[in-house]
């Protein structure tokens, strides 16, 4: 191994590092809660050496972000490689595989949540590379929407003055919403209105997916 090689593979470790320690920070109390000099501290590194591989608590958040992505994103290929008879099932199991991703991984499940519900404080500064990179694969998982909404259209089954993408987008913030109740309010719903977790989630998949069959 080179000096270069062996250069960037510790840049490559230090960054991962890095990212695990901001991984246990925000985790543990939250982005809006933790600072940089707990992620330094976790990491065993200066804050000076933090700022060497990553500008922003922003920029590190989307870090962690594309890490959520991309376990969500294998779920959602492992899942779906049984074919589904149509597209109801097809785009019900996209709404069952959001539900356990936020069940099996719900660290990563409460940052994109984070993200999905307070704005970044400065998002314009991030590093263009890990922003866009974040955003290419949420447009994969509205692609994996796109895609059941358009079968049920040429099969007839869904609406066909559907705009694919708004819809889409309007099915991601949906279930969002759902799952972030069914997570936060879970002993409420118990309590008051005598239904659990699970059937709160299926019938609100149930009501999302009849909204826009024929």
């Amino acid at each position: 191994m080179g000096t270069e090689e062996r250069r960037n593979k510790e840049k490559e470790i230090r960054k991962n590092d890095i990212i695990e320690a901001a991984e246990r920070a925000f985790f543990k109390k939250g982005y809006s809660n933790a600072t940089m000099d707990e992620v330094a501290k976790e990491a065993e590194f200066s804050k000076r050496t933090v700022y060497v591989y990553f500008n922003s608590k922003e920029q590190i958040y989307f870090e962690i972000m594309i890490r959520g992505y991309r376990l969500l994103i294998s779920m959602l290929q492992a899942d779906l490689k049984r074919e589904t008879k149509d597209a109801i099932e097809e785009l019900h199991q996209l709404l069952l595989t959001f539900y356990k991703f936020s069940n099996q991984n719900r660290d990563y499940f409460k940052a994109i949540m984070e993200y999905e519900t307070v704005k970044l404080e400065a998002e314009s500064g991030i590093e263009s590379q890990s922003r866009d990179e974040c955003y290419a694969l949420g447009e994969q998982i509205f692609e994996y929407l796109i895609h059941a909404l358009k079968r049920g259209v040429d099969e007839d089954t869904f609406r066909s003055d559907l705009d694919l993408t708004q819809t889409a987008l309007v099915l991601w913030a949906c279930t969002v919403g759902v799952l972030n109740t069914a997570d936060i309010k879970e002993q409420y719903l118990k309590d008051y209105h005598k239904t659990d977790k699970e059937k709160f989630v299926s019938d609100a998949f149930d009501l999302i997916i009849r909204s826009i069959i024929r």
